[in-house]
């Protein structure tokens, strides 16, 4: 007969509790149930239920959605009123792995001082990979809900009828969660986050992105980006949309007028987020009154009506356009700032530039060959070898690729037709569209996602005029000299189709100042 236990390991994501679960724990305490096995369980007088609370440090995804500190307050709400001994331990979020029981227990010893060893601890699961893993360790393993006969409904199970707003969960849920959800609102959290289309279950709008250079990137241009909006700037509240880590407030919270300002950054990448606060916590940024928060704005409010004094928007427009639904989403993007802005207020933007006549024919001249070469299906490679293949490849090699990749990962058009060895004749937006990404190899199938070209300059001044915005003298097209000189032209020269005569290269940028009239 085994000793008697002292705790029951409870391993999970317990983004809510069902009324199963609570009864279940009480029977398995009062020495009413049996492990796998078929031995029954006794447990000691002063025995607990230890909720170890996985994936701790990952939240605003679909397979996250409730935070760590939100599920914490909720099971103890649960436990109080039910009456069931319990300690709390978050486990962070780690990738797949065989000692994945191992880093549950590490961290229960961790942060509650228990150690569950197979004696005295008993562990309560029902998803079989990971009760296998406990078992090899030497635990007894009580099943849940796959111990009963009429198969009741786990978590996630009742978390999906929520985010499909089918009312049942609030009858599975226990009573206290369905309290608890309805105090906080999350409810409303989780089905926003389920049905935004626009982001991956693991909270970010791309899963090639390589975020090390992405960020260094980011950080490095800030200083430059900084002072090109600065100006522009109202104090008050100051959002940045889309703010990456948040090298651009970072700045602003360094610039004196400023100072009594709040600074916002939002983003819809968890793991950009994740960086900004954890920078926030060394005290990287100079105003104390800086926040970050992970939304995605199309899909609802972030701020209160006419409670922003400035927004800002640094190479985030063409993603939202490349993400979601083209000039639709720029136009309820638009839309949203515009009632969030308070009167006299202003949204500054600075972003990539499609030419105007983009659909004009022209001949892209590049170094090597690309006629009779195919390209290469890159998909299920890994980042290091999609980089090294397109780094080896000539200009019009790399042309060749990107017609295969643009259209397949962004919806765009690259139709390219070769005229001569090196010469391809494409429109002007698919031939900016390829130069505008042919330099990121790092970042390949990431870049092809993306389309700068949606909009011209007379398309924003049409589209901010249109919900009500208007546009200061200081906005317009311009063209970037640098990237010309060395990115653009760099082997590479455009020629109209028709006469052969060089072609000046468009704006390539936009950086415009809507206000809000008064």
């Amino acid at each position: 007969m085994p000793a008697p236990v002292r705790h029951v390991l409870f391993p999970g994501r317990h983004h809510l509790v069902t009324r199963f679960q609570t009864v279940h724990l009480r029977a398995l305490l009062a020495g009413e149930l049996a492990d796998s096995s078929g031995a029954r369980v006794e447990c000691t007088p002063d025995a607990d239920v230890v909720w170890a609370v996985t994936s701790a440090t990952h939240s605003g995804t679909r397979r996250n959605p409730i935070p760590a500190h939100r599920r914490e307050a909720m099971i103890e709400r649960v436990t109080a009123v039910e009456g069931l001994p319990s300690l709390i331990a978050p486990v962070a979020d780690v990738p797949p792995s065989p000692r994945f029981a191992r880093t549950v227990l590490a961290s229960v010893e961790l942060s509650t001082g228990v150690t569950a060893s197979p004696r005295e601890t008993v562990v309560a699961c029902s998803t079989p990979q990971v009760a296998a893993m406990y078992a090899e360790l030497g635990f007894r393993i009580v099943p849940v809900e796959d111990a009963a006969e009429d198969a009741p409904a786990r978590p996630w199970d009742v978390l999906e009828l929520l985010a499909a707003g089918d009312e049942r969960w609030r009858d599975l849920a226990h009573p206290e969660v369905v309290r608890f959800y309805d105090r906080y609102r999350l409810d409303a959290h989780i089905a926003l986050i389920h049905a935004d289309p626009t982001v991956s279950t693991e909270g970010d709008l791309t899963t090639t992105r390589d975020y090390r250079s992405y960020t260094a990137a980011f950080d490095d241009a800030s200083d430059r980006k900084w002072e090109q909006v600065a100006p522009f700037v109202e104090p008050g509240r100051v959002v940045d949309l889309g703010c990456a880590a948040g090298g651009l407030l970072e700045r602003a919270a360094r610039d004196p007028r400023l100072a009594e300002s709040d600074l916002y950054g939002v983003d819809v990448s968890r793991h950009l987020v994740a960086e900004a606060e954890h920078r926030r916590a060394q005290g990287v940024f100079a105003n104390p009154n800086v926040f970050f928060a992970q939304r995605n704005l199309l899909r609802s409010a972030v701020f209160p009506v006419a409670s922003v004094s400035t927004t800002l928007t640094v190479a985030l427009t063409h993603e939202i356009a490349s993400y979601g639904e083209g000039r639709s989403d720029l136009e309820l993007l638009a839309t949203r700032i515009h009632e969030h802005t308070a009167p006299g207020g202003v949204w500054v933007c600075s972003d990539v530039l499609g030419p105007v006549g983009g659909d004009r024919l022209v001949h892209l001249v590049l170094d090597g060959t690309g006629a009779g070469v195919a390209p290469v299906n890159l998909s299920g490679w890994t980042g290091e070898a999609v980089a090294g293949h397109v780094a080896a490849l000539s200009p019009a090699e790399r042309l060749v690729q990107f017609a295969q990749d643009f259209p397949a990962l962004s919806g765009g058009e690259c139709d390219v037709r070769w005229v001569a060895d090196g010469v391809a004749e494409l429109t002007l937006r698919a031939a900016m569209e390829f130069l505008y990404t042919r330099d990121y190899v790092d970042s390949w199938l990431s870049e092809c996602h993306e389309r700068f070209c949606d909009m011209t300059w007379p398309d924003w001044v049409a589209l901010l005029e249109g919900v009500g915005f208007s546009v200061e003298p200081a906005s317009g097209a311009w063209r970037n000299e640098w990237l010309v000189e060395n990115r653009l032209s760099a082997g590479a020269a455009l020629r109209d189709a028709s006469t052969g005569e060089r072609v000046e290269w468009p704006d390539t940028h936009v950086t415009f100042v809507a206000r809000r009239p008064l």
